[in-house]
């Protein structure tokens, strides 16, 4: 086997090269383009609002707070509150506190009519969490104030997963050629062209990184992908998906320095143990800016994460470098001694793949309706059948691989030259398969998981009351949420003067009863978080009209008592 015959192959390499990497973007932008239409979804969801959405008070209130299910953080600017007149009437710069919007407010020029709260919040796994909503003092206006568009613009929209799949690109096309050219390469082949791979995916990696971070403006200002502010940066650089995105960049110069003994067959153990672990540090930079980052169990979530990203990696990056080099070049018998032993890397690949994305998927989907009833989980269902396809091609390749390994046959016997182009041709497959699952995993982390959405679904379903009730020496404003059978309905109380500042109690109770059944009254011991705010759980064993009783003494002297019916069914 002369290195003559091997001559016109750089040449073809290259080609095949550009081939691979437009081949990688375009099917990203298919699979992008092909994902779901709608904006981005919030990734938290509103639990609870004081007042509560559409209630008419008698007073006017001199905070408005809004809880989610999940910690976030304020965009500098996008929380206000406007009187029934259209001005706006924070008396202060909102606040958050964890899971908790506050924003303080001063009485109205012309307090009577509807009020409009609108907000926009950073979620913690770094999604937008935009809304408004309406409540009313003494009576509706015929003509509430109109509330800010806060939907992502559509450029936006598009170009945030298109950042997320430049950077899965660049990890395939970093890893895969990486690990076959320091432990598996041919002698007698040349480098080239696997080393402008690994270069491509590092480039990828970097413009991926950079361009997520300038999208990320607009994702949570709601502007326009080129309608970006200094201030905005600083402010996306100054978050925990800045910071992440920020040692990403760093990770990927460190490696771009240390990888080209490794390119050229001969990095020493040192080298190789620095570049596995800023790799894996690497890697973790993408859980720590999505999903995981508010996970229920972040420390699982984003294990899971790095070890499904690098199996996916290892896999598709080896498919396309195989696909683009040996595969076309090598001879037969350095195939017979490469591809068995890749073939044993991708079945140890597959099934960490398989193990990441399964606990991943346990942990975001939640109960298992959200797996058909959302989004998330209609994307993890097709995100599985493209995998299952992907097995069936890479089980035929094996096949294929053992044959040529052993001399036994396969599939049937065939010449030399045409069972490598029938190898190639179902490798290939897998990796058009593979680059079509990245696509789907780009459009999955903008897609609000299923323990979230089961949770904006639980609340949409179910009942909330709140009334305010008034006394001589107090007014009292409280919501239950949920209204339903059973011990846990959440009770938020607060308490103002007649004319609505917050006012102090000393103590409070919280009674229930169901006279039309014969139950007599229990109480219900009420905690007080704040000096006028108290919060309780109620107990409705069985349905009907209760009647609840709110006794709260201000003073050692001063106390009243106000009463309410909710009917549970």
């Amino acid at each position: 086997m002369g290195r003559s015959r091997l001559q016109p192959v750089p040449l073809a390499r290259l080609t095949v090269l550009g081939r691979g990497v437009l081949a990688v973007l375009l099917f990203g932008a298919v699979a992008v383009l092909l994902g779901p239409a709608r904006p981005a979804a919030a990734h938290a969801a509103v639990v609870g609002t004081v007042p509560q959405q559409q209630a008419v008070l008698g007073f006017s209130p001199t905070e408005v707070t809004i809880t989610f299910s999940e910690p976030v953080t304020l965009v500098p600017g996008r929380a206000q509150v406007l009187a029934p007149d259209g001005k706006r009437i924070n008396s202060a710069e909102a606040t958050v506190r964890d899971a908790t919007l506050r924003i303080p407010i001063r009485v109205a020029d012309r307090p009577l009519g509807t009020y409009l709260v609108s907000y926009r919040v950073i979620s913690a796994d770094s999604h937008p969490v935009a809304g408004s909503y309406t409540f009313a003092v003494g009576a509706a206006s015929a003509t509430p104030p109109e509330p800010a568009d806060e939907t992502v613009r559509p450029d936006v929209r598009l170009a945030v997963p298109a950042t997320r799949y430049l950077g899965y690109a660049g990890l395939v096309l970093l890893i895969g050629p990486t690990l076959l050219l320091g432990l598996l390469w041919p002698r007698r082949l040349p480098r080239r062209g696997a080393v402008r791979l690994v270069r491509a995916g590092l480039l990828l990696v970097a413009a991926g990184t950079l361009a997520g971070f300038w999208a990320q403006a607009p994702y949570t200002s709601g502007a326009g992908l080129l309608d970006v502010s200094g201030p905005e940066l600083r402010q996306v650089l100054d978050s925990d998906f800045g910071l992440a995105l920020a040692a990403r960049l760093g990770i990927v110069a460190l490696v771009a320095a240390l990888l080209p003994p490794v390119l050229a067959g001969r990095a020493g153990r040192v080298r190789a143990g620095l570049l596995v672990a800023l790799g894996l540090a690497g890697l973790a930079t993408w859980p720590l800016a999505g999903h995981a980052a508010a996970s229920p169990t972040p420390l699982a979530s984003g294990i899971a994460g790095v070890v499904h990203l690098a199996a996916m990696s290892v896999w598709l990056g080896g498919l396309v470098t195989l696909v683009c080099f040996p595969l076309r070049a090598a001879h037969p018998r350095v195939l017979a001694v490469v591809l068995p032993v890749w073939s044993r890397w991708a079945s140890i690949a597959v099934l960490w793949l398989v193990a990441g994305g399964l606990v991943q998927a346990v942990i975001e989907i939640g109960a298992p309706g959200a797996l058909f009833g959302t989004g998330y989980g209609r994307l993890v269902l097709a995100k599985v059948a493209l995998l299952a396809l992907l097995l069936g091609a890479a089980g035929y390749a094996r096949r294929l691989v053992r044959g040529r390994a052993t001399g036994t046959p396969g599939p049937p016997p065939d010449s030399t030259r045409t069972a490598r182009r029938r190898l190639r041709r179902t490798v290939g497959l897998e990796v058009l398969v593979g680059l079509v699952v990245l696509g789907v995993s780009a459009v999955l982390v903008q897609t609000t998981p299923g323990r979230n959405a089961g949770i904006e679904a639980e609340i949409a379903a179910s009942d909330t009351f709140a009334q305010t009730l008034s006394s001589p020496l107090y007014t009292l404003q409280f919501d239950i949420y949920p209204v339903q059978l059973g011990p846990n309905n959440t009770v938020h109380a607060y308490v103002y003067t007649p004319d609505g500042k917050p006012l102090p109690a000393v103590e409070w109770t919280l009674t229930a009863a169901l006279p039309a059944q014969g139950v007599e009254p229990t109480d219900t011991p009420m905690l007080g978080i704040e000096p006028h705010h108290a919060v309780g759980a109620v107990s409705f064993p069985i349905p009907g009209d209760w009647e609840l009783r709110f006794t709260v003494r201000t003073s050692e002297i001063d106390q009243a008592t106000v009463r309410t019916v909710v009917r549970v069914r």
